[in-house]
């Protein structure tokens, strides 16, 4: 009766996932159609992921943290955040939770003859992909050359918005130039979108709180960038992937967005070998350790790429493109150096 009541319970809140979320993981955010926090305990961070809705490949308050490979449902966020030691104790704060009201937005009136997208849905993303316009010429041109990334052949997953929304958690909705990322899944469908709000002259990311969002079903999809063979890398963010793409610009690239999305990326029926690459930071590693184990089950041989500094992009900065380049090239199967470093050197 107890495992029940539990599961119940369980069930009762993942209806109120965002709600819960909001109210014990208050220092995380909404990130598409997940909650992204630093751990199951409220910590600041993006390691863990809360499921909102339910999925074909989950239920709400689903969670798993990439950097511990822990996952559990919103009973175990609640004692774990209130650090709560006793089940009974966890039940009746779930209960007494539930019991408050949490209303729901008023959705705004749809325009006549346009079904409008449910707000961070995969529709919207679709939408907003379609608005946007090719890179070529625009101030996502300037804000990448501007971080050293200057080999933009490929990235027609990459799009430029000039007014793209941006709502912050308090105040009115603001519009500034955004670039515009296409998730897909294997298949080359559009499941979701990234944003970068940037500052109208391309100079850096927009001065506001939150300037990377993203919206859709992200889990186990990527941005693409290149047609995935038998090796491809995969990464975090959309700029380390291309700053290293200015050395190996023949390897696929598959940027997930967040250490915990890495951890998740589904691999194409046809690789072979998969370069793992990491930001040098906790999530960074829980991510590698995460898809090594995914890898090596499925006969797939991983190889860490590892940054000088940060990431690539910051080694690309720092200390060059000569620099990166001879950092990458003694981390690669040497058959891969003759195919992909070589020919692009």
């Amino acid at each position: 009766m107890a495992r029940q009541d539990a599961s119940d319970l369980a069930h009762r809140l993942g209806r109120q996932a965002e709600a819960v979320c909001r109210h014990y993981l208050s220092n995380g955010q909404r990130q598409g159609n997940y909650w992204q926090v630093g751990d199951v305990r409220n910590t600041k961070g993006r390691s863990m992921f809360v499921r909102l809705k339910d999925s074909p490949n989950g239920r709400a308050g689903k969670w798993t943290d990439a950097a511990t490979g822990e996952h559990g449902d919103l009973l175990d966020v609640i004692r774990e955040s209130l650090g709560l030691t006793d089940f009974p104790d966890v039940t009746d704060e779930a209960r007494s939770f539930l019991s408050l009201p949490h209303p729901e937005p008023e959705p705004a009136a749809p325009r006549r003859g346009v079904a409008p997208a449910p707000s961070g849905s995969a529709e919207a993303a679709r939408r907003l992909f379609a608005m946007s316009q090719p890179i070529a010429g625009t101030v996502v041109e300037t804000y990448l050359r501007r971080r050293g990334i200057t080999f933009l052949h490929g990235t027609g997953s990459l799009r430029f918005h000039p007014r793209c929304y941006y709502r912050p958690d308090d105040g009115p909705t603001e519009t500034w130039p955004a670039m515009v990322a296409a998730v897909t899944d294997l298949n080359g469908k559009i499941t979701g979108a990234h944003r970068t709000w940037l500052a109208p002259d391309g100079s850096d990311k927009a001065p506001i709180d939150t300037p990377r969002k993203a919206m859709g079903d992200l889990l186990g999809a990527a941005v693409r960038l290149g047609v995935p063979g038998s090796v491809m890398a995969a990464g975090e963010g959309i700029e380390t992937m291309l700053s290293l793409r200015q050395v190996l610009p023949e390897m696929a690239m598959a940027p997930a967005l967040s250490a915990a999305h890495l951890a998740a990326i589904l691999f194409p029926s046809t690789l072979r070998r998969l370069y793992i690459v990491r930001d040098d930071d906790p999530a960074g590693d829980g991510a590698r350790d995460v898809l090594i184990e995914r890898t090596n089950a499925e006969g797939i041989e991983a190889i860490t790429l590892s940054p000088a500094l940060g990431d690539f992009n910051e080694d690309l900065q720092r200390l060059g493109i000569d620099a990166l380049r001879a950092g990458i090239r003694v981390q690669l199967a040497p058959e891969d150096v003759a195919r992909f470093i070589t020919r692009a050197a």
